[in-house]
């Protein structure tokens, strides 16, 4: 092993011998705080797709299941929970073969459609635009409409937006209000098209961007709602999408999306969701941090074209794809969630908030039954995920001031070459002046003690909380919902200016000064 050192966004290798446990050493620097971290970053993400909709979602008002009008209450009440800040919606894929007018009126007059994106099971549009839209006024978040462009037509955008969004006497507004919604729906985020380079139409970026800024143009501002459009961006390491968009609409979109997975392959096996061994974790942790390089990659690109960082980027799909759990349907993208995928959560975050002068928002993929999801159901009962606590463990740095630090700790080597840093950590301050601090120890085996400076901070007291289990490839059934969830922490002292934590293997905490 090496030695690393982590500066910011920078990663220093030196060749000093390793560290023994207790020289694993954090220092906060208070004094570089200026960033907010944007409360988008823990964003999510329902697309209909194998169950993430209905019978996860949405169960209608006549299910035996308990529901609010259709949404079904234990799934409804955890959301809550997680303070979610912005919902995408419908897709994915599916949103550009989704035809908004299909899924308005009375239930019984709605067509039906085939999935063909995702299993090729039949759609029947209960849950369309009143639907999505009510849901995210309960929980009290931004929705996020990505819109058809593969396969639909400027009008129909238009329309959509001017049926959501206007409270003129107009033809899509008055169709609302016939529909039993009086006032129009606040709309915030507008997707132009989603993976344009795939699904979303097999486009060469040349061809998108200028279709880009003629569906653009017709999707318009109504009643004071003002649009933020985001354009449909590259996957992973498609460095040249992002250029010919920045050359081509630069300041006529307001955002360009970006997709990540941490996924082992896209032909053939992608591994399975809970039999992995050693050495697959680690990697799949190699390849989660990988993401560090793609968002900087892209947002040099980005800078290169506007220096002053008025267009965000948002990664609006993210998380990890394993195989579909034996015995379920295929095409569904049903997965389980194990402590593997939490460490992917709390990896990703710690980068995440180091590049929020640029990335303004995140989506994991997605929010119920479907890849990295918060809950997973079957009939009446539900479970949450350990990717669902990491959420819930880290909303406590939504909206609050990123806090630079410097790391010192010990590597890995895995398959591939990548080097993984066993301590991963990141910092806030809240606006009560509470400051947060997030941390993973990676190593399967070993604990580790970490020392971490706090430079006049003059720190009193420390409370913290913990997820891990027995082993890394745990996870919540419905048998066993349980088995990974955070508990108290109480392994962190205060010592004069310095704060002493003891973490243990395969473990994440959170802990408030």
């Amino acid at each position: 092993m090496k030695n690393i050192l982590l500066t910011g966004s920078f990663v220093m290798l030196s060749s000093l011998s390793c560290f023994s446990q207790n020289n694993n050493v954090i220092t906060v620097q208070t004094d570089q705080a200026t960033q907010v971290i944007p409360k988008e970053i823990y964003g999510q993400f329902a697309e209909h797709l194998g169950t993430c909709i209905y019978g996860g979602l949405w169960v209608g008002p006549e299910s035996s299941i308990a529901n609010q009008d259709g949404y079904r209450l234990d799934v409804l009440n955890a959301l809550k929970d997680l303070n979610i800040p912005v919902l995408r919606w419908p897709g994915g894929c599916f949103a550009d073969e989704y035809h908004w007018m299909d899924g308005i009126g009375p239930k019984e007059n709605r067509p039906t459609m085939i999935n063909n994106n995702w299993g090729g099971t039949v759609e029947d549009n209960s849950f369309g635009t009143h639907e999505f839209l009510n849901l995210c006024e309960i929980l009290e978040c931004e929705p996020y409409i990505s819109g058809n462009v593969g396969s639909g037509t400027v009008e129909e955008l238009a329309k959509w937006v001017e049926y959501m969004t206007s409270n003129d006497q107009s033809p899509m507004a008055d169709l609302r209000r016939q529909n039993g919604r009086e006032k129009a729906w606040d709309v915030k985020y507008l997707g132009v098209g989603n993976e344009s380079w795939g699904c979303g139409g097999n486009m060469r970026p040349e061809y998108y961007a200028d279709l880009y800024r003629r569906y653009a143009t017709y999707c318009r501002n109504f009643s004071g709602n003002r649009l933020f459009k985001i354009a449909s961006g590259a996957s992973d390491y498609d460095y040249n999408w992002t250029k010919v968009l920045m050359d081509r609409v630069g300041r006529q979109m307001d955002g360009l999306s970006l997709h990540y997975y941490t996924v082992a392959g896209w032909e053939g096996s992608k591994g399975s969701a809970t039999d992995f061994d050693n050495d697959d974790y680690y990697w799949t942790l190699g390849k989660c941090r990988e993401v560090e390089d793609v968002l900087k990659k892209h947002c040099d690109i980005m800078d290169e074209y506007d220096k002053n960082k008025n267009i965000a980027l948002l990664l609006d799909e993210w998380g990890t794809w394993w195989d579909e759990a034996p015995g379920t349907v295929p095409g569904h993208l049903y997965q389980q969630n194990t402590l593997r995928d939490a460490f992917v959560a709390s990896l990703s975050f710690d980068i995440f908030h180091k590049y929020t002068d640029r990335l303004k928002m995140a989506n994991i993929a997605q929010i119920a039954n479907v890849l990295q999801s918060m809950i997973l159901t079957d009939g009446d009962k539900m479970v949450l995920t350990p990717s669902y606590y990491v959420f819930k463990m880290y909303n406590v740095h939504q909206d609050a001031t990123h806090i630079p630090l410097d790391i010192a700790c010990d590597t890995i080597e895995v398959r591939d070459g990548r080097k993984l840093p066993l301590i991963s950590a990141t910092a806030s301050k809240d606006k009560n002046g509470k400051i947060h601090i997030s941390m993973s120890n990676v190593d399967i085996k070993k604990d580790q003690e970490v020392v971490i400076n706090l430079p006049g901070l003059n720190a009193k007291k420390v409370t913290g909380e913990i997820i891990t289990a027995k082993n890394i490839d745990d996870y919540n059934s419905f048998e066993n919902p349980n088995k990974v969830v955070l508990k108290p922490f109480d392994g962190a002292k205060v010592k004069k200016d310095q704060l002493i934590v003891k973490v243990p293997a395969h473990s994440i905490v959170t802990l408030e000064l």
